[in-house]
């Protein structure tokens, strides 16, 4: 066996044989070790972890677990931008200042950015959407979807909730079914008439994996091609435990590294290092779409959006909703800093107020005339240009401006209550950006493009009256409100919403009207098949699952469920409850299944009524 010199051998850095400094334990194994393993040694003991090494028993004793240290360690390494060494520095950087208290936004001033607020259903609106579904299948979406569910008390996957259900669907299968729905409604306008398959990414975690590979391929991938859909996998960072940046062990596994979650901001990395957006963008590709997993009314506000973005021709294109002032969610503001650096970012609700007060505004984070924050709510759903994306990426591999949270002991701010990591945010892509970069926001309204899913009942029963509950029971709520005042806004006439109490949580209790993606992808589709003689009830429920159904004429106090095939279309003309129990000759019937139209074509298509 060679001996720790040979081994060694090369591998000494200016000033002495960094070997001498190591713990005994790794002295000894050094010889045991493949060179690369003793390049990571080096590379821990010159970062100041030796401390990893101290308890590492004689050779032959523990070489297995020695071996999958050097081994997670290697992992740790590649996957951060920079290494492991790199992350180490970074950190003590953070964790100084975060000891020290200091401002991250010390030198900004505050104002409100450039952007585009939409009023749903005009002219303006309509305009929008209709570019954004020309641009749709010049678009790749990435879906961040690395969490599980257990904080909504959910031990699975948050992308197979329902996201409603009336229909049962799961967020991510309609997620899949609103990507192809803007697909064949992109390729349908395309100038050259050709058709494309738009790009879908999932970034999954340990966690999350092969839960989601399982749920698309035991789904047919939700009628997607599988060829469509990659699923890009971000590894933990390393944990933490003093303000020296030392690295913690796992308190059951003293050759483990204790990890956790570096946050949705890998996702940029992962497609820098996975090579798509190359692909991509020599494919013709011109945007990206990012967003998180469990806001069902978002595909009702990307059209316009991407439109926006390629009207005004946004690198950055942040959607927003009107927000309240202090309420807790994140403000698109544009920092400009005292030596003449600006940015268009998100800073966090808790920050945006004293920044505020630390610059001037007097009166901090308060309402404007139209009794919201001039600070757009940033909803964490991103588009952005595809080339100057990667002309950004090839300058920073990736990396996203991190933070650390530690939690102190106490004021000394000396040691942790539990170790801490660094963390990156989806959102804070722009920091790095060059002031002559085109960041804005667009604003849509509420009802219409947020309605997160992310406090369990328990948590949602505890939230002060008027605030919103972000739970399943409101999620759902959201749905069923922002179809029925599309329906309104359409020209039907539907039931107003009442008040009930489910979990805990006071809500508006719309009809249950729900449409797949492929139905009504934008108002000016739902406008076409809607008549101004269709009613609906407040204790109605209706789904539509079908693209060419018409709702011209009905008059609904019930139910009504219409499942219309591909070749089929369907239309409702003089329709009322009374009448379709005289087409059935049958009244209260559990579950009906008949023609009820005057005008009824359809192949492979159902109609059921709950009456």
């Amino acid at each position: 066996m060679a001996s720790v010199a040979e081994s060694l051998s090369g591998l000494d850095i200016a000033g002495g044989d960094w070997a001498a400094s190591a713990p005994p334990g790794l002295r000894s194994n050094l010889p045991a070790l493949s060179p690369d393993q003793v390049e990571l040694a080096k590379m821990l003991v010159e970062t100041g972890q030796s401390r990893v090494f101290e308890h590492w028993a004689d050779p032959g004793v523990d070489d297995d677990r020695k071996k999958a240290f050097l081994e997670q360690v290697a992992r740790l390494d590649t996957s951060y931008p920079g290494g492991l060494a790199s992350y180490i520095k970074t950190a003590r950087e953070l964790l100084a200042d975060s000891k020290a208290g200091k401002n991250p936004f010390d030198g900004f001033t505050p104002s409100v950015p450039s952007g585009e607020v939409l009023t749903f259903g005009d002219d303006n609106f309509i305009n929008f959407e209709e570019t954004g579904v020309k641009e749709a299948r010049k678009a790749a979406f990435v879906l961040v979807a690395g969490g599980l569910g257990e904080r909504l008390g959910y031990n699975g996957i948050k992308v197979a909730l329902p996201a409603e259900t009336t229909s049962g669907t799961c967020y991510l299968q309609h997620y899949i079914e609103s990507v192809l729905a803007l697909q064949e409604a992109s390729c349908r306008l395309a100038e050259d008439g050709s058709g494309t398959q738009i790009p879908f990414v999932i970034m999954t975690s340990d966690d999350t994996h092969a839960r989601t590979l399982h749920l698309l391929e035991s789904n047919g991938y939700f009628g997607m091609q599988p060829s469509q859909v990659k699923l890009l996998k971000q590894e933990k960072v390393a944990c933490l435990e003093d303000n020296d940046a030392r690295l913690a062990l796992d308190p059951s596994d003293k050759y483990k590294i204790q990890t956790k979650p570096h946050g949705h901001g890998d996702v940029h990395a992962l497609l820098y290092s996975s090579g798509l957006l190359n692909l991509w963008h020599d494919a013709g590709m011109k945007w990206v779409l990012f967003f998180q997993d469990t806001n069902g009314l978002l595909f009702k506000a990307i059209p316009a959006a991407l439109g926006v973005s390629a009207i005004r021709q946004f690198h950055v294109n942040s959607l927003a909703v009107p927000r309240k002032a202090k309420e807790a969610i994140g403000g698109i503001a544009k920092l400009t800093h005292a030596d003449g650096r600006t940015m268009v970012i998100n800073v966090e609700y808790n920050q945006l107020d004293p920044l505020l007060r630390a610059t001037g505004y007097l009166n901090g984070d308060v309402n404007d005339e139209t009794g919201f924050s001039p600070f757009p709510g940033n909803i964490n759903q991103l588009i952005l240009g595809l080339g100057p994306y990667i002309e950004e990426l090839k300058k920073t591999g990736g990396a996203i401006k991190e933070f650390v949270n530690p939690k102190y002991k106490d004021a000394s701010k000396t040691s942790f209550k539990s170790s801490t990591r660094l963390e990156c945010m989806m959102q804070d892509y722009p920091k790095t950006l060059s002031p002559t970069a085109a960041v804005g926001f667009t604003v849509m309204d509420t009802w219409l493009a947020y309605a997160p899913v992310k406090n369990n009942p328990e948590d949602a029963a505890k939230v002060p009256k008027g605030n919103p509950y972000h739970s399943a029971t409101s999620g759902e709520m959201a749905i069923y409100r922002a179809n029925s005042l599309i329906l309104r806004k359409a020209g039907a006439h539907v039931g107003d919403p009442v008040m009930q109490v489910f979990n805990g949580q006071e809500v508006e209790v719309w009809p249950r009207i729900v449409w797949k993606p492929k139905w009504g992808l934008t108002f000016s589709e739902v406008r076409r098949k809607v008549g101004s003689s269709c009613s609906v009830s407040q204790k109605s429920t209706l789904l539509l699952n079908g693209r060419d159904i018409f709702i011209e004429d009905l008059s609904l106090d019930g139910a009504l469920i219409i499942n219309a095939g591909e070749d089929a279309e369907v239309c409702c003309d003089k329709l009322s409850q009374e009448e379709s129990s005289k087409c059935t000759g049958v009244s209260r019937a559990p579950y009906l299944s008949f023609p009820l139209f005057s005008s009824f074509h359809a192949r492979h298509s159902t109609l059921c009524a709950f009456i």
